[in-house]
């Protein structure tokens, strides 16, 4: 008998990364390790009212590094987030610097209201860097800190930053700490992809920066959806489409002149991108901000839908919820056409 010819298997090969993992680097994609705990460390050997502050979450916010090099300026408070902000708003008044990390949905959520009542309403000198913003992770909704932004855009007295890449955390980490009063930043960790060092890009407290122009589409986008937009906008050029982005890392105060400006442009579509949901977040801010100036170009949201999202793989989960540079760049296509 004649042996049967081996079998071709045409599915798609089965995506296998962990709920777990919460890295947002593309396959052979440049990337630089925990850029957040290597730069406290240096800026720790200047100043020595700096403490690192966690609940039971340093090596997960990359704060181990910081522990390892000043061991007595590090305070590990267990799974007490409430906890954790009441003291370092202690500290603070006492005129120390503090960084407290967390995840983003426990500073957010569990720990909200010891914030806004003795951080933001006393006005004090803390610095919260909070790890799996957006849906930065696979876990479903008890670790997806998508509403994050709109919590704490709310919040007054606090300044919200949302970094791109470990290039823009370098100078950010600094700059927070040179703010006096509440920070509250999103934190990528680990393995955190190099982008904007291409651009010549350098972060400045509440100010936007345009990376790149283009004549028929503006993409407004901060954190990891900036570098979903310059990957969308190279794409489109094939699709004979040219594109521009607008990084905008400070989500509060807004940087409204610069936006303003860009947007009055004629004849070019207005895209904001952003990972978190579509209520309360940077789209609603420039929405909001074109309203009020009186200024209408053509104008759509990419964000979280306004819902519980699923469990699972990021790759899976990014596409499903459209914020794949794939996702992107469909949408872009479909709203021109």
């Amino acid at each position: 008998m004649k042996p049967a010819a081996p079998r071709t298997d045409t599915r798609k090969p089965r995506l296998t990364t962990s709920a777990m993992i919460a890295s947002i680097a593309g396959e052979g994609q440049r990337t630089k390790p925990a850029p957040f705990g290597h730069t406290l460390v240096e800026l720790a050997k200047e100043d020595g009212s700096i403490l690192g502050m966690t609940a039971d979450l340093g090596k997960y916010t990359d704060l181990h590094i910081f522990a390892q090099a000043f061991p007595d300026r590090y305070y590990q408070m267990g799974m007490a987030e409430q906890l954790l902000f009441g003291a370092a708003s202690g500290l603070a008044a006492e005129g120390f610097t503090p960084i407290a990390t967390t995840y983003a949905v426990f500073a957010s959520r569990r720990a909200y209201d010891f914030i806004h009542q003795t951080i933001a309403e006393e006005d004090r000198n803390v610095k919260i860097a909070c790890a799996l913003p957006g849906l930065t992770s696979g876990y479903g909704p008890s670790h997806q800190a998508t509403e994050d932004l709109a919590l704490f855009r709310a919040m007054p007295n606090m300044v919200v930053i949302d970094p791109c890449d470990a290039h823009e955390i370098e100078q950010v980490v600094p700059a927070m700490v040179r703010h006096k009063g509440p920070v509250y930043m999103r934190l990528l960790r680990g393995q955190v992809p190099l982008v904007l060092d291409e651009y010549g890009y350098s972060f400045e407290l509440g100010k936007a920066k345009l990376l790149r122009d283009g004549y028929e589409v503006l993409f407004i986008s901060s954190g990891i959806m900036t570098m979903r937009a310059l990957e969308a906008a190279k794409a489109l050029v094939s699709d004979r489409i040219d594109a521009g982005v607008l990084h905008v890392p400070t989500i509060k105060p807004l940087d409204a002149a610069t936006i303003l400006a860009c947007c009055a442009k004629p004849g070019r579509l207005v895209v904001v991108a952003e990972n978190h949901t579509v209520i309360g977040g940077l789209g609603e801010a420039v929405a909001g901000l074109l309203m009020r100036e009186g200024v209408h170009p053509a104008f759509h949201m990419v964000g979280l839908p306004d819902e519980f999202l699923a469990a699972g793989a990021l790759p899976t989960l990014h596409d499903r919820y459209g914020i794949s540079t794939e996702a992107l760049r469909a949408r872009v296509k479909g709203w021109l056409t």
